[in-house]
């Protein structure tokens, strides 16, 4: 077993270094002058030229990547070009709502998702099956602002039930204010979690359902909530926690719209704000915290099947 975790570890150091290489030059090779940007419509070409020298941006993509790297291995992800701040301060300043929300997100999921699927496979063919699938198709198809908007407008504008936008922290303002203001994001950034674990749930209870055990189960005169619960929900479980690993990728995009929406301070609402002033530090550091995370987690998944399935070994 840590043998296997040190593999994967090492593993994630060229991944990283992929990615790295990859924003680095998708952001340089992009239209558009930072330069330009930072010096304003009124700057003469002397004023832009000074700025791409103090920047770095006049020397040859290779030289920059070089010193970029070198930074980034000492814990260095670079110095915003607009508030000057370093952007692992900036990281840490947003960071708390973006966890919190990711947090109730796949809480709320799962405990949402698991037993819909769940509930389809046994009643596969009925109208609630035809209800869980119809209710997948749609959180698939709608859009996360267009669905963001419409809770606003029917929740907090027409009932008056939620605050419209807005974040309370938990530590600061307790936690009813907390759980009143993150409602409408968490339910806004689950929807299309939900469809995807719900749909996920449903195929893999439906095929441990017609194995041999699960018919000898129903022989001995186990009920048939022991038989779902026990047997047929526990062997389906590697899939469906696949399946999570894989949907964090859509949380992750998902928090950026969704956090825009609302008017959170988090991570996304920096990472919009950053791609819109073009700050290329911010933006790169982002990226590589948000891949960062997702290698992780999805290293913690792989590592949750020896406890789902004793069978795995590594």
């Amino acid at each position: 077993m840590l043998f296997y975790i040190f593999k994967r570890i090492l593993m994630t150091i060229p991944v990283m270094l992929v990615v790295a290489l990859f924003v680095f030059l998708m952001l340089r090779l992009s239209p558009g002058d930072p330069a330009a940007v930072i010096a304003g419509d009124f700057a003469t070409a002397e004023d832009v030229a000074k700025i791409r020298e103090k920047l770095g941006l006049s020397e040859p993509i290779f030289i920059q990547f070089t010193k970029w790297i070198g930074a980034l291995l000492q814990g260095d992800l670079g110095t915003s070009i607009f508030s000057n701040k370093p952007v692992t301060e900036l990281i840490a300043q947003r960071i708390e709502p973006t966890v919190l929300l990711a947090l109730t997100t796949i809480v709320f999921s799962v405990f949402v998702a698991v037993p819909l699927g769940t509930v389809a496979a046994f009643r596969a063919g009925s109208w609630i099956d035809r209800m869980v699938m119809l209710f997948s198709v749609a959180g698939f198809s709608v859009p996360v602002f267009v669905l963001g908007y419409i809770l606003i407008y029917v929740f907090s504008l027409n009932l008056g039930l939620l605050p419209v936008q807005g974040y309370r922290s938990p530590f600061e303002h307790g936690l009813g204010p907390f759980l009143l203001h993150i409602t409408l994001p968490t339910v806004t950034l689950s929807v299309i979690f939900i469809a995807l674990i719900a749909r996920m749930t449903r195929a893999s209870v439906i095929e441990v359902l017609e194995e041999d055990y699960i018919r000898t189960a129903r022989a001995k005169g186990q009920s048939e909530f022991k038989v779902l619960m026990r047997h047929a929900l526990r062997n389906a479980a590697v899939p469906i926690v696949t399946v999570i690993g894989i949907g964090i990728a859509l949380l992750i995009g998902g928090v950026v719209v969704t956090e825009s929406v609302y008017n959170i301070p988090g991570l996304g609402r920096l990472v919009l704000d950053a791609v819109l002033a073009r700050d290329y530090p911010i933006i790169q550091g982002l990226i590589l915290f948000f891949s960062f995370i997702y290698i992780l987690l999805n290293l913690l998944i792989d590592l949750t099947y020896t406890v789902l399935d004793p069978r795995i070994r590594y």
